[in-house]
């Protein structure tokens, strides 16, 4: 996935990242990141823009369900799930009323905006690097 890149100045929205596996998604055993967003951004570009290797098996669009995500906090500073959405978080493990794909939610408002990463979440057929 190409990761659009974003003025320092424009990421404005506070965003916290709950990592329920830190060292698989980041390397680090710190299980809460606090960082800025730009509006426009979707999570799954903010997660890894900032290091946070949030699984996208499709490439972040809207094919797969491996950036399922549920957001704590915020959810009307995001856009809203298209239907396709919709259709797809449907396929993810641990479904719940707050679930959501990283790839499809756009930073639309102001925040605070908090999001956990589940420790499942990941994509098991993923061939690592030789």
């Amino acid at each position: 996935m190409h990761v659009r890149p974003i003025d320092p100045k424009t990421a404005t929205v506070p965003v916290v990242f709950i990592l329920e596996d830190p060292e698989g998604l980041t390397g680090k055993p710190q299980g809460e990141v606090a960082l800025k967003a730009a509006k426009g951004q979707n999570l799954l570009e903010v997660a890894l823009s900032h290091g946070i290797n949030v699984e996208h098996a499709c490439g972040g669009v809207c094919a797969c369900s491996t950036c399922h995500v549920y957001v704590e906090r915020g959810m009307e500073q995001l856009s809203e799930a298209t239907e396709a959405e919709e259709d797809r978080v449907e396929e993810a493990p641990g479904l719940q009323r707050n679930s959501r794909l990283s790839c499809q939610c756009e930073v639309r408002g102001d925040g605070p905006i908090q999001v956990r990463v589940p420790a499942w979440n990941r994509n098991a057929v993923k061939e690592e690097a030789h």
